[in-house]
């Protein structure tokens, strides 16, 4: 494994929000053209802190993570966050019966007043333990993400029907992996990540994607959308809105749900979002901006307060390298070490962890193609070291 030299940040006061107030900065390979973050770079946002719910049971629902939406928690109350699925709208005509959303057979299906994008979204659905029926016409429903793509729901235990109409696949384009349905009159539980497709002036920027876990297996696998789902007819590609409702259908067949909710998801680099691998302006405009954030501060005119200074503008040039940033930083640097020349040598080994911190900043910065190897107050410092044995 290759190791960088580090260069550190001294004071909360002077790290990005989030960063902690000491460690490296820089640890791994530095940003590039379509990575706006050093590898391990303590600057990177921290994720967000979500507590985790609990795994639900034939017995109970479990409960959702902290951050999660809930579309159906058992209430009667729940049912006003649904509405007909119909052009007129109006209220959703399926029954509440012991916490469980029960499909009204000819009612018409129901959609979440609530309308998102990407997300995840869990769904628990039953079967009455004694159906009757075969193929399509047993236990079907569906789960439709936006309204228009739909996750089979179908008792497929025993039960032959075409591929790709089977419990978990996405219906008329994707068979699933697998077929892990347990009995009717069991709950089954859909996990579900949906990425919906990006365009831009009518061009594909990023197909969408549809990940399916049913009773925890894998059944669709980050599966290439290819438009909305449809009976008998191929799908046909296009653009897709930003947002749209959950959709359950109603088929017919009295299908229960229970403890249904959604988490939005970030935006991908296609649509705005910056982390993982970014277009090459994209990149340089996030990198101009943790740079622009990294210069900032309220450094006071002291040798600490100039140190300071000094480390954090040698830390911007990483993200963001100009011919006028790299001055500033060869003037503050020269003056740094011209600082250090004139001290006795008693009083330059109670510099001496400090003037490494400085030289390891400069020397990762000229390894890295940053700073030339020529810099002059890098060259001093090496000197320094070399002559004090700090090197070693």
């Amino acid at each position: 494994m290759k190791f960088y030299p580090t260069l550190f940040v001294l004071s909360l006061a002077f790290t990005l929000k989030g960063a902690p107030a000491d460690g490296p900065v820089f640890y791994g390979d530095p940003p590039d053209d379509h990575h706006p973050w050093a590898v391990h770079d303590r600057n990177r946002p921290q994720p967000k802190v979500v507590t985790p719910g609990t795994s639900s049971t034939q017995e109970q629902p479990g409960t959702p993570p902290s951050d999660a939406v809930v579309l159906f928690g058992g209430a009667e109350s729940d049912l006003a966050k649904w509405q007909s699925a119909n052009e007129r709208g109006g209220p959703a005509k399926w029954n509440v019966k012991d916490g469980n959303l029960v499909v009204e057979p000819k009612s018409g299906d129901i959609r979440t007043k609530e309308e998102f994008g990407d997300c995840q979204v869990h769904v628990e659905w039953t079967e009455p333990k004694d159906v009757s029926g075969s193929s399509q016409g047993r236990g079907n429903s569906g789960v439709f993400l936006m309204g228009i793509v739909e996750i089979q729901v179908l008792d497929s235990f025993n039960n032959w029907t075409y591929a790709d109409g089977g419990a978990g696949s996405v219906y008329g384009q994707h068979e699933p992996m697998a077929n892990p349905l347990r009995p009717p009159g069991q709950w089954q539980f859909y996990d579900i990540i949906f990425r919906r497709p990006i365009y831009r002036n009518g061009e594909l920027i990023d197909p969408g994607y549809v990940t399916v876990f049913v009773n925890g297996v894998a059944a669709q696998d980050h599966a290439v959308l290819e438009g909305p789902t449809g009976h008998m007819k191929r799908s046909q590609a296009g653009p897709f809105p930003e947002k749209g409702p959950l959709r359950l259908q109603d088929h017919g067949n009295p299908v229960s749900f229970r403890n249904i909710w959604y988490r939005p998801l970030p935006p991908r680099p296609s649509e705005g979002g910056t982390d993982g691998w970014l277009s090459s302006e994209a990149t340089m405009a996030k990198r101009k901006q943790i740079a622009g954030e990294l210069r900032q501060g309220d450094f006071q005119d002291t040798d600490q307060g100039r140190l300071q200074q000094l480390l954090r503008y040698a830390e911007a040039l990483e993200y963001d390298k100009d011919d006028a940033s790299i001055q500033q930083v060869e003037s503050m640097a020269t003056r740094y070490v011209d600082g250090l020349k004139a001290l006795q040598t008693d009083q330059l080994t109670l510099k001496k962890e400090e003037a490494k911190q400085v030289h390891r900043a400069l020397d990762f910065l000229a390894k890295n193609n940053v700073l030339p190897e020529s810099f002059a107050p890098k060259k001093e410092l090496d000197q320094i070291a070399k002559e004090h044995h700090w090197d070693k």
